[in-house]
């Protein structure tokens, strides 16, 4: 798998760093109902549990000279950024007698543990889009409380977002990340083993609420896992998606070159695509629509193709993934003030 940088996958990052291959099958469980982890990058912290970055805020402009005449000295501007991580944890139980049947008790809990996995994954994708650590100190700051609002000053990141046209309260939003070391990326803490792990804590006793007693083996899962924007040019997000247009966009040429028009706009925000790994996030409603217009093939630059047996929609060749964290009922994103 390509790496931009130094940095990895969490798939990269669990095949070097567990040999064994435990903690690389739980990623791999991850990334079935989760596929924004397919392309986003990780880094390792280099402030304990955080990462301090510096942003450039602004570029000299230069000066036209004349002959016998001099320039004045300039300097870029730049600002410091320090993103946490989160810790999220959960146990898994399993009634002992159970598991020693099975012949093979490490896959069988394994198995076992996919629902606590799956639950896992569902909170922290909702966290990596909703997450505000400005409301809940435990949570990572995700990408909607830093694309807050539509604007037209080309200096801050209300410039990366595109009013969709949408009202009400049933708006949802696609995003385009380019991930990479300079651009975006997710981070995890110095000296951890990709941000996830798992332990077995073995054989215990559990007290029931009727107060009997059952032996089950434990497991400890402890992800801890941020989130880091580095450039901020480099994340688009199409607010404001009017969710019941959407119902009939592989018919209605309005709601389907709204969505594409807004994409081609999206791509042309985006400084450099050559900076790191691009792709769409959209939820299930878009994800719908847009493979409708393949289909129906209303547009030339979307198509659908067959990657790894499974059929992927591709905008202008980048992928679009499908991520239920993403709501169909978002506030309204309004005009930056």
């Amino acid at each position: 798998m390509a790496t931009i940088g130094t940095a990895f996958t969490l798939q990269d990052l669990a095949r070097r760093q567990d040999p064994n291959g435990k903690i690389d099958k739980i990623v791999e469980l991850l990334s079935k109902t989760n596929p924004i982890l397919d392309d986003m990058m990780f880094v390792e912290g280099n402030d304990g549990s955080s990462y301090k970055t510096t942003v450039r805020t602004g570029l000299p402009a230069g000066t036209w000279r004349k002959l016998n005449y001099g320039v004045q000295s300039e300097k870029s501007t730049t600002a410091q950024v320090t993103d946490a991580c989160g810790m999220l944890e959960t146990y898994s139980e399993v009634d002992k007698a159970l598991a020693d049947m099975s012949g093979e008790k490490g896959s069988f809990l394994l198995s076992e543990a996919q629902a606590f996995l799956e639950g896992m994954n569902q909170t922290m994708g909702t966290a990596l889009f909703y997450g505000d650590s400005t409301q809940n100190k435990e949570q990572i700051m995700g990408l909607a409380p830093r694309y807050n609002a539509y604007g037209s000053d080309k200096t801050k990141t209300s410039y990366n977002v595109i009013h969709a046209s949408g009202a009400g309260d049933d708006n949802t939003s696609l995003w385009l990340v380019v991930w990479g070391y300079g651009t975006v990326h997710g981070i995890y803490p110095k000296g951890s083993k990709a941000g996830i792990s798992q332990k077995d804590l073995g054989e215990v006793t559990k007290t029931l609420t009727d107060g009997s007693m059952l032996q089950v083996y434990r497991s400890h899962y402890k992800w801890d896992m941020g989130l880091t924007v580095r450039d901020w040019r480099y994340v688009v997000r199409i607010a404001n998606i009017d969710v019941s247009e959407l119902a009939s966009a592989g018919e209605s040429t309005y709601a389907g070159n709204n969505l594409i028009n807004s994409m081609v706009k999206a791509i042309h925000k985006i400084p450099n695509m050559r900076m790191g790994r691009p792709a769409f996030y959209c939820n299930r409603t878009v994800s719908t629509a847009l493979d409708l217009l393949a289909n129906n093939r209303s547009t030339l630059a979307l198509k659908v193709e067959e990657v790894d047996g499974q059929p992927i929609v591709k905008f202008r060749g980048i992928p679009v993934r499908e991520v239920d964290a993403i709501l169909d009922a978002e506030t309204l994103v309004s005009a930056a003030g």
